[in-house]
């Protein structure tokens, strides 16, 4: 989230959820008849939609990794098939427009978790002086 920017709201957050449970439901079905779907095993982890709920951005992933892009383009394309099921899913006075995108948080949980383990880090916090070694507000520790 952007500096400044509003939390999603309730309705936000529930019409997204709803919106990803449809989405995965669609892909698992497998009815794609781009060649850049068919067979792929796709992980929907987020949907995030506008404030006005016109918008949807879709975070997918390749489950197993592999090239995300080829993914993108192919749901790119069936944009159209996807927000006609969802139509029949979903009960919204109208479907949001939908946006596809990477979702690179594992990428950069794993990155996070690869420095935490680092050796230089991990002498920090071995090396780390405990709790009581501090003096507290009120102690100059005499």
């Amino acid at each position: 989230m952007s500096r400044g920017a509003k939390p999603p709201s309730q309705r936000q957050l529930r019409v997204g959820e709803e919106l990803r449970h449809a989405i995965a439901m669609v892909i698992e079905r497998g009815e794609f008849r781009d060649p850049d779907l068919l067979g792929r095993a796709i992980t929907v982890t987020e949907v995030r939609v506008s404030p006005d709920l016109r918008n949807a951005t879709v975070f997918v992933v390749p489950l197993g990794g592999g090239d995300v892009a080829p993914i993108l383009a192919g749901l790119k394309r069936a944009k159209a098939f996807l927000r006609h099921e969802i139509s029949r899913m979903v009960e919204l006075r109208a479907v949001p427009d939908l946006w596809f995108q990477e979702d690179t948080t594992f990428d950069t949980a794993s990155r996070i978790d690869s420095i935490l383990n680092s050796p230089e880090v991990r002498r920090d916090i071995d090396h780390a002086p405990a709790e009581d070694e501090f003096p507290t507000d009120g102690d100059d520790g005499q």
